[in-house]
């Protein structure tokens, strides 16, 4: 599949696998694309790509879907081996906001990481600056309220309680990372 029309894609697929089971992920999976395209002046040509991985990157949560419970890897198998997707979309949504760590402490980082290489590293600041960005209704946040609503909702002391704020420094440095690309681009002449 080229990126032309991933969007076009994307959404359908996503709210196909959403929209009724899980309308509040849905909401917020609709959230992270809208923060996909503020974003667009320094993804050039991967907005797209950006825009569909982030519509998609939650869609392991689907109850069809759902095989291991780890969401970014059962999303992932679906888009490569049901939906055919981009494999750079695959490679984004298996890697979003810090995955290899939930992987890691779930004993599933050599599967993730074996069967979807991690690549594109501003790519992947990129959705995770948009994840990490946009409440679980759809709305805008920060980073750090983001990170204390999760670990607030699982409980400090569960596994993604225990994830999330392990992997918060790396949240904010990705995202501090594209806030600076954004500045930057800024900064130039038009």
């Amino acid at each position: 599949m080229s990126t032309t029309g991933l969007t076009e894609w994307a959404y359908p697929l996503a709210e196909s696998l959403l929209s009724e089971p899980l309308p509040r992920r849905w909401a917020h999976s609709r959230g992270v694309a809208e923060r996909a395209r503020t974003i667009a002046p320094i993804l050039g040509s991967d907005a797209d790509l950006m825009e569909a991985a982030a519509v998609l990157h939650d869609i392991g949560y689907a109850p069809d879907l759902a095989k291991t419970g780890f969401h970014p890897l059962d999303g992932a198998r679906y888009l490569r081996d049901v939906a055919r997707a981009d494999e750079r979309v695959v490679c984004l949504v298996a890697h979003h906001s810090c995955a290899w760590m939930e992987a890691e402490a779930r004993g599933l980082r050599e599967e993730l990481e074996g069967e979807f290489p991690r690549q594109h590293p501003h790519l992947a600041d990129a959705l995770c600056y948009c994840d990490m960005n946009t409440t679980p209704d759809g709305t805008p946040t920060n980073p750090l309220d983001r990170v204390n609503e999760i670990a607030g909702r699982y409980g400090s002391d569960s596994l993604i309680g225990t994830f999330i704020r392990r992997a918060e420094p790396e949240i904010l440095a990705s995202t501090a990372r594209v806030v600076e690309r954004l500045a930057a681009a800024k900064r130039q002449p038009t």
